[in-house]
């Protein structure tokens, strides 16, 4: 027997109007007005060098000179085409966050069809009443693609990652795009949804590598064998799309071999790079999945296994069996991992998303209630709590918590801006309305177990966004670093060697405009030197950049880094 009863006034619908708010209030805080911090700012750099640069650098990635072949190049490209586009409309750096708006798009449409589609199938189906009033197919697919998409919201992995220009945002999407190709296929085994199954895995290999779609190649070939599909046909799709997926990546390699630029072919350095996440399962990875995991996929992954409980006594559910398939292959590469990334896990999301979807019309009314209410005092509390920070650090009262504030960025002034007062405002009077609707409202539907939650991690973000973003700014960014280097600089320096990272590399560059060594390398009068305050011995560090008997010009940090230290010098002739 089915595990779902519902009846069809379960299954209104979202308004469309709500859904695209609550996106437009997720995305666009995070991306207005946010300077390149240390998480993104090495792959803002990338992009920008790009923009800026020749076609060399379209072919092998680079920050100011410095290589970065760990990823692959599809998520810069976007970027950078996006500068090219907007840059002289919105700037680089909110130009270059344009491709998140569309990878984030791509992401919720992808999950909210693959849910549609899932939700119409007669498996799907909630079982038939006695006098009928069961939704219909189309009702209840819309209904969970709703819901699947406020899960997605939800996550905290999520809200993390997609405001930031890196390649595991762009991963964690095309994930969710490649499940919608696989339902598809699974509907229709023809040899264009083949086709289209492999460009979504190019369009993987492309931005992270070739791992994790020979694993969801791999995971998808076995999924066939639970609906029907010869296995002589399944192999030769698999082989139509492993061509096709193999073409859209030679779209990078072979002109890049081709070319060899600067004297260099980057494909030998990126496949190595990424063969070199492959190992044996370890402690280390093991711990830090289910250590990062608890959070990360809050609230998806406590729904996502009571939809494998409660759907356990049904045969062939595409609605789970896929997902969960896809998601047990995507664990195991995380798990061979021998230096995991917490950004990784941003791809196991999507078919945990769609699952939790697919659980939540099997619980009981008394547990969606007790979620309700959770969401509802938690979330309240929290954003009470950034009113009462804000208002601190702007009236000193009271005391404690303003000096709570304030510690964390010394030096910073804060100032009341009207435009964010206004919008923070606007949200929290907006989640006042949405509990007091949830409270008063006598028809139960579907999504609203997860809407509340969804709503007030919004609200928190566009708080942090809007009423801390100068605070945030202040003491994450290098703006004020690389200027004050730049101003030490002469204008006729040739280049600048130095040991930075990729973040404090890019920054400089864009912020100071700082000469950095190119990638072929060359003779610098100049050395930019960062290191720890606690460093004692610096001969080492100078014999390594040839900085003995060099000239000191400046020596400073952030102000909110208390162990980060820079310091610029004149090398002796």
């Amino acid at each position: 027997m089915k595990p779902v009863r519902l009846p069809a006034a379960a299954t209104l619908a979202l308004p469309r109007w709500a859904l695209f708010a609550l996106g437009l209030l997720y995305i666009l805080p995070g991306l207005i007005g946010r300077d390149p911090w240390k998480d993104d700012a090495g792959s803002f750099g990338i992009m920008w060098t790009m923009a800026k640069g020749g076609l060399d650098d379209w072919l092998y990635p680079n920050i100011a000179g410095l290589p970065a072949l760990e990823d692959g190049p599809l998520t810069f490209w976007l970027g950078a085409v996006c500068i090219k586009l907007f840059g002289w409309l919105l700037g680089d750096v909110l130009a270059a966050r344009v491709s998140n708006l569309g990878i984030f798009v791509m992401g919720g449409m992808s999950l909210w069809y693959t849910a549609f589609h899932l939700g119409r199938r007669p498996e799907a189906q909630p079982l038939r009443l006695a006098f009928g009033g069961q939704p219909e197919p189309d009702a209840y697919g819309r209904t969970l693609a709703d819901t699947t998409v406020l899960v997605y919201l939800g996550s905290l992995g999520l809200l993390l990652y997609s405001h930031e220009t890196l390649a595991v945002t762009l991963q964690g999407s095309l994930v969710a795009y490649f499940l919608y190709r696989a339902v598809r296929y699974i509907e229709t085994a023809s040899l264009r949804n083949a086709a289209l199954v492999g460009l979504s895995l190019g369009a993987l290999a492309l931005t992270r590598g070739p791992l994790s779609p020979l694993a969801l190649l791999l995971a998808l070939l076995l999924c066939t064998r639970f609906f029907h599909i010869p296995p002589g046909i399944a192999l030769r799709h698999a082989a139509l799309a492993s061509a096709a997926a193999l073409a859209l990546t030679l779209v990078w390699i072979l002109p890049a071999s081709l070319v060899q630029p600067y004297g260099q072919s980057p494909g030998a350095a990126w496949f190595g790079s990424n063969i070199e996440q492959l190992a044996l399962p370890s402690w280390v990875s093991i711990k830090a999945f289910f250590r990062v995991g608890v959070w990360f996929f809050w609230p998806a992954w406590p729904f996502a296994g009571w939809a494998i409980w409660a759907w356990r006594r049904q045969e062939n559910m595409l609605h789970i069996v896929l997902p969960l398939t896809l998601l047990g292959a995507l664990t195991t590469l995380f798990l061979c991992d021998p230096s995991p990334e917490n950004g990784d896990l941003l791809k196991l999301l999507p078919p945990l998303a769609l699952m939790a979807a697919f659980g939540l019309p099997t619980m009981k009314r008394g547990a969606i209630n007790a979620i309700d209410w959770f969401s509802v005092m938690a979330l309240t509390t929290l954003a009470a709590l950034v009113w009462l920070f804000w208002i601190a650090k702007l009236t000193g009262w009271p005391a404690k918590l303003s000096h709570n504030a304030l510690k964390l960025v010394p030096g910073f002034t804060p100032e009341f801006g009207v435009i964010a007062f206004t919008v923070a405002a606007a949200v929290s009077i907006g989640w006042i309305w949405l509990v007091r609707w949830r409270v008063s409202r006598q028809r139960t539907v579907l999504w609203r177990a997860v809407v509340l939650s969804s709503s007030g991690l919004i609200l928190l973000w566009v708080l942090l966004m809007t009423l801390f973003l100068p605070d945030l700014n202040y003491s994450k960014s290098y703006a004020g670093v690389a200027q004050a280097i730049a101003a030490q600089l002469p204008h006729d320096a040739n280049c600048i060697d130095t040991n930075v990272g990729a973040a404090q590399r890019a920054s400089f560059a864009y912020y100071g405009r700082l000469p950095f060594v190119g990638v072929e390398g060359g003779q610098c009068d100049y050395v930019l030197l960062q290191d720890n305050v606690k460093t004692r011995d610096d001969r080492t560090l100078f014999r390594s950049w040839s900085a003995r008997g060099a000239t000191l010009l400046w020596e400073g940090r952030r102000a909110s880094d208390r162990n980060e230290r820079f310091r610029l010098y004149r090398r002796a002739p």
